[in-house]
């Protein structure tokens, strides 16, 4: 049982920071634990092999953003779910709160891609290699789907900023 065991301790130590990922990635707690289960899934299933992998950490994003993206491909869950708030896990003060849900919000009106590719890179700061590792394309995808990602989102969050503003 030393599989399970060591499985479990993974859980333990990562399951609060890939839900939160997983929040950023579809903008809703549910679907985000949701989406954490069934990507700790098939770990779990693999966790033989996973174990040994260099950067398990990588392994279980690439698991999990890939989950995601396939469920954003599935014509029969196209619903929207709204951002109504933090679940309470937290002590934000209310302006970071407010501010949390216009990113959410602001998250929720970009393609599945480059909001995975804007998390990864933005919220993960993970390395180009690696959002590429995880989203299965290559380096100078990441930087083109970051780049329009990051104008999308300014042009939401702060419409009046001309083009090249970063404040």
């Amino acid at each position: 049982m030393l599989r399970d065991e060591e499985f479990t301790a993974y859980v333990a130590a990562r399951a609060r920071v890939l839900r939160r990922s997983a929040y950023l990635l579809c903008g809703d707690w549910h679907r985000a634990e949701d989406l954490t289960q069934s990507a700790l899934t098939k770990v779990y299933l693999a966790w033989s092999r996973v174990r040994r992998a260099d950067n398990v950490d990588g392994y279980v994003r690439t698991v999990l953003v890939r989950t995601y993206l396939d469920e954003e491909r599935r014509h029969w869950r196209r619903e929207r779910p709204a951002a109504d708030g933090l679940d309470g896990t937290g002590t934000d003060p209310a302006a970071q709160a407010d501010q949390r849900l216009d990113l959410v919000r602001a998250l929720a009106t970009l393609p599945p891609r480059q909001r995975a590719a804007v998390v990864l890179r933005c919220w993960e700061d993970l390395p180009i290699a690696e959002v590429a590792r995880a989203l299965d394309c290559s380096p100078g995808t990441v930087k083109s789907q970051t780049s329009r990602g990051l104008v999308a989102l300014r042009a939401v969050l702060a419409p009046g900023l001309p083009e090249g503003s970063h404040r």
